[in-house]
């Protein structure tokens, strides 16, 4: 099953990108990524897939569901509309359901905060094949867990993702969620099995804590020998660790805590209102989303604009004053400001009247805050 030593080092080469180091690699035969992909090389897919996620968030666009449930803001958000729970009918060819995903290197995780840890698993998929970012949607509901708001909101996710292409040889992830509830009983074996037949990818990235299967039965070793079985590529990489190295933001007794950059790490740092630390796990500054909500709108007094916190789409850093801070409406357009939030609401502070008149009276429905760490 392990491949000779010369190819060893050529995978520990091939995929050693920014430093990125490896748990260990199982390989099988290359050819095969290639023999699977339906367009006639992976860079013409690459392409083709770039051009169709690349796009930016419309900020007057109506409202539409996957950015948020009326009435709650924190909500768990409706599926992607090319995820397998709104697609997979046994009555449709095979073809037809999975064409969005079929062929591609596949990197696993939850996927919460987007931070740089994931960002390596997509870096990985796209040195071997079209990357996706295959996640599960549902796990609160089905598991109990109590409502809470997203680290990024559902509707800035694109953005992000688009952000990663330089790092990605210029192609945009691209995200696909399965429904939790239709797999949670699966076995490890039943789930790298639906990967391989029913999603036909044609391998795995995943890090070196991942597990999967009922109960997480399944760890990366197993990940990989079952890959090698169902003739798939599986590539394992070592997680990327937090330097700050912040004990505080996870208990100790976690089995899973080690050190590394995690979604826990960045709601931790956002309670703390530390915001160069937020930007150090995420690589990028943290975006703050607000949307009009029915009857409510967003207010000004003087050079002053407030919303209340029911307008937010995602999860805000803790009470107080932030500095140097951007407000971004329309594409990218940006405007320095203050930010001031309490309990109830959120205020931004901009240096001139003109501006928050431009802003309001332009009617956007969606505003986003950038905190500069």
């Amino acid at each position: 099953m392990l491949s000779g030593p010369s190819r060893m080092t050529h995978h520990l080469q091939h995929c050693n990108h920014f430093g990125l180091g490896f748990g260990f690699i199982y390989t099988t035969n290359t050819n095969k990524l290639h023999l699977k992909l339906p367009f006639s090389s992976i860079s013409e897919k690459k392409k083709k897939l770039n051009e169709f996620s690349s796009s930016n968030l419309d900020s007057k666009a109506p409202l539409v569901a996957d950015c948020i449930k009326p009435n709650s803001p924190f909500a768990q958000t409706p599926i992607l509309s090319h995820s397998l729970s709104e697609q997979e009918d046994d009555s449709e060819p095979p073809s037809e359901r999975l064409s969005e995903v079929e062929g591609g290197m596949v990197a696993l995780g939850k996927f919460e905060a987007l931070h740089v840890g994931h960002r390596e698993l997509a870096i990985q998929a796209a040195k071997v094949g079209v990357p996706f970012l295959l996640s599960f949607v549902g796990m609160a509901e089905v598991l109990g867990w109590e409502p809470r708001a997203p680290i990024v909101a559902k509707c800035d996710r694109k953005r992000i993702l688009s952000s990663w292409a330089p790092y990605c040889g210029d192609v945009t992830p691209t995200e696909f969620e399965l429904d939790f509830s239709k797999v949670r009983s699966l076995t490890p074996r039943q789930f790298v099995e639906k990967l391989s037949k029913k999603l036909g990818v044609c391998g795995v990235v995943a890090g070196k804590n991942y597990r999967f299967g009922y109960r997480a039965s399944g760890d990366a070793s197993d990940l990989v020998k079952l890959c090698e079985e169902y003739g798939m590529e599986a590539y394992i990489i070592n997680s990327v660790m937090d330097k700050k190295q912040d004990s505080r933001a996870i208990s100790l007794d976690n089995p899973k805590e080690q050190g590394q950059v995690s979604s826990t790490r960045v709601r931790h740092a956002l309670d703390m209102g530390d915001m160069k630390y937020v930007s150090e796990l995420l690589g990028r500054k943290h975006r703050l989303m607000l949307m009009w909500n029915a009857g409510e709108k967003f207010t000004r007094e003087n050079n002053r604009i407030s919303a209340s916190k029911s307008c937010l789409l995602n999860l805000p850093p803790k009470e107080g004053l932030y500095e140097n801070c951007s407000v971004v409406i329309g594409d990218e357009n940006s405007v320095p400001c203050r930010v001031n939030i309490d309990t109830t609401h959120i205020y931004l502070e901009l240096d001139d009247i003109e501006t928050c008149i431009h802003i309001l009276s332009q009617g956007f429905r969606f505003l986003g805050i950038d905190f500069v760490g």
